[in-house]
């Protein structure tokens, strides 16, 4: 009987490898393109914000264009009133340096009425394709600007109004290979003021977009764990503080699931799964409601370490295998740990095809001393809640 091989991890090699490349080609293209728009919509601007077109200068102007050049796609009013906006919204932080001629009228400058005729105007074609220039940013990749399309752009603009969001979705564009549908969803969705702060890589993994953005928005970077006993956590010797971590959020399963989110119910501590004769144990497993999958977390009492996501991967797949039921979503797996660097997770878990983040814990030690004073002991706090 011929062998049945599952492809799946291939397929997702190749598709991954075929759309990096077609976003390397659109970027170039785009740069040409998102320079022309850019200079197309100050050119737009500068005359008919300051009066020098009449009203419907702009309609008139897209009819001329499509006799001009027949069968011309993308300069309808509409859009080109989106090329106004982008120059607009982008010129206060896009640092621009032309050494080119201005724009020179033909007309006399005692001419008060302007035509509209496009001919009456001598209009100098490297401010057309005027370089959109870095500005300084600390984190954002700025060749990332052109990886994405302009009617990316342009719903970005028109549904995101920071400049912080916009450019954390032109980021998720590229990152993700977001279709514009995906971007809609994702803006309807509000998730850059949603988001959880969890390093993961939920949106590439997770295939249904409501989905990703329910587990981008549930898992925070950092947990609150103050009924840990750290005077019992020896760093010397790992697998013992982990025991102890474990025994102490088991112990506190309530609080711990009060701190993790809503939603969830605790299956089972050190939960066996069996491959090939062998036995695995996972530390904590949770079913989530809300994002109707089980929730696989591993305790680490050190600093992460890329190679905990190898075992956490092997754990999903024992459980989406043998135990996800038929009706639920796909397992999610979460690395809880000391410490981490955050550039070290992103690179770690980017080519997982599991959903997989990486947390961090305090304990109520490691708070400042002003803080630690500040919070009521649990006797007192259950005192403050009785008597309400």
């Amino acid at each position: 009987m011929k062998e049945i091989i599952n492809y799946q991890n291939d397929v997702v090699a190749i598709k991954n490898a075929i759309l990096r490349s077609q976003y390397r080609a659109v970027s170039v293209v785009n740069k040409e393109q998102l320079s022309l728009y850019y200079g197309i919509g100050q050119y737009v601007s500068e005359n008919s914000r300051e009066g020098f077109w009449g009203t419907g200068a702009i309609e008139q102007i897209s009819t001329m264009l499509q006799k001009e050049l027949p069968g011309l796609r993308g300069f309808s009013a509409a859009n080109i009133k989106k090329m106004r906006v982008f120059f607009e919204e982008w010129q206060p932080v896009i640092n621009r340096s032309f050494g080119m001629s201005e724009i020179k009228s033909a007309e006399s400058q005692n001419d008060k009425n302007r035509s509209l005729i496009m001919s009456d105007f001598e209009v100098d074609e490297n401010l057309l394709l005027t370089e959109i220039r870095q500005p300084p940013a600390d984190e954002f990749e700025w060749t990332d600007f052109f990886k994405v399309g302009f009617t990316h752009h342009s719903e970005i603009i028109m549904k995101a109004k920071s400049i912080d969001a916009r450019l954390f979705y032109i980021h998720e564009c590229v990152t993700r290979f977001w279709k514009v549908e995906t971007l809609k969803e994702h803006l309807r969705a509000d998730l850059y003021n949603k988001r959880g702060t969890m390093t993961s890589n939920f949106a590439q993994t997770l295939p249904n977009v409501k989905q990703a953005l329910k587990a981008v928005a549930m898992f925070k970077d950092e947990y609150f764990l103050d009924y840990i006993n750290v005077e019992q956590i020896d760093e010397q010797d790992e697998d013992i503080d982990e025991k102890v971590l474990e025994h102490a959020i088991v112990n506190n399963i309530k609080k711990f699931i009060m701190t993790f989110g809503n939603d969830f119910s605790f299956i089972g501590n050190q939960y066996r799964i069996e491959v090939d004769g062998e036995e695995s144990f996972i530390d904590l497993l949770f079913f989530n409601r809300e994002l109707n999958a089980l929730v696989a977390v591993e305790l680490k009492s050190g600093k992460f370490r890329p190679s905990y996501l190898g075992q956490l991967n092997f754990y999903l797949s024992a459980l989406d295998e043998y135990v996800r039921k038929p009706h639920e979503n796909q397992s999610i797996g979460i690395i809880l740990c000391k410490e981490m660097k955050k550039t070290t997770v992103e690179f770690a878990v980017r080519d997982f095809t599991k959903p997989m983040g990486v947390a961090t814990y305090k304990t109520s030690k490691e708070l400042p001393e002003k803080m630690r004073k500040a919070l009521p002991d649990m006797e007192e706090l259950k005192k403050i809640i009785n008597h309400k």
